[in-house]
């Protein structure tokens, strides 16, 4: 079973990210000075080591830091990159090591539903078992901004264990070259901004849907509006602030992931002038 990514949702302009062992298209002058490297993976398993029974898929494309003149902050960004893509249990491990764990653990839970598999197929009386037992797992992350000492990236998900269908979601991560950590909500925005920049966020996922009216997007698919707000999930860039709304977050299944970009100048009176983003914000 051949499984791929769905095309991104994200309404962005990608950038070409300095790297070596993946295509890092062209550097520009204003880049921050950092080399990034990739770990590619591709592992299928049969239960019972036997073709013929369903099988896991697993895909891991990780991008992450690689050369950075200051170690610390490389350190840093190193276990976050990790923590990001493969969970906290792997955050102190190099990028290597978390992705052997990580694939290693993958595929020991796999096997471990080969004693269920054996009963399944011991009570279906020599009828194939159905697809539930066929598993897959596809993931990769990709540099989204990278000036200003600021690098946002994206980490994309998929996979599927049984059900009606697979769970996808795209986690957005923005962190500082200066101390290699997340820059935060709380960093940016002034403070008490969450009512004001969830209002912003409903009006704009309104525009999107082409509803005069937000209250009409719960016919549509989305939740009660009066709840969705800030989650954190947000990429930046010379033009604005991007956030992400997953499957289940805000609206039904159907509907997908929510991209929203907030420009600067739409925001720009919750914004914190001494805040990490500032060299981005023309005033």
């Amino acid at each position: 079973m051949r499984t791929h990514l769905r095309e991104s949702m994200l309404a962005l302009l990608w950038i070409g990210i300095l790297a070596t062992g993946c295509d890092t298209g062209t550097k520009k002058a204003s880049e921050n000075s950092i080399t990034f490297d990739s770990i590619s993976v591709e592992k299928t398993y049969h239960l019972l080591d036997d073709p013929d029974n369903p099988n896991c898929d697993l895909e891991i494309k990780f991008v992450y830091p690689r050369e950075y003149t200051d170690k610390e902050v490389l350190k840093n960004l190193q276990r976050q990159f990790v923590s990001s893509y493969l969970g906290e249990d792997y955050e102190l491990l190099s990028p290597e090591e978390a992705v052997r764990k990580y694939t290693d653990d993958y595929l020991a839970a796999y096997k471990d539903l080969e004693e269920d598999y054996k009963v399944e197929v011991a009570k279906s009386d020599e009828t194939p078992v159905g697809a539930w037992f066929s598993y897959y797992e596809l993931s990769s992350d990709e540099i989204t901004f990278n000036q200003d000492d600021i690098i946002s990236y994206t980490v994309r998900f998929e996979n599927y264990t049984g059900g009606a269908h697979g769970a996808h979601s795209y986690s957005n991560h923005t962190v500082s070259l200066k101390t290699g950590k997340p820059i935060t909500e709380e960093e940016i925005f002034v403070d008490n901004y969450q009512d004001n920049l969830a209002r912003i966020l409903v009006d704009q996922i309104a525009r999107q849907n082409n509803v005069s009216d937000a209250k009409e997007l719960e016919n549509i698919g989305f939740f009660s509006v009066d709840e969705i707000f800030p989650n954190g999930n947000f990429l930046v860039d010379k033009t604005g602030i991007t956030y992400s709304f997953n499957e289940y977050e805000i609206a039904a299944y159907a509907v997908g992931v929510t991209n929203v970009h907030l420009p600067y100048k739409e925001i720009r009176y919750l914004l914190r002038d001494d805040s990490p983003i500032s060299p981005l914000i023309e005033n």
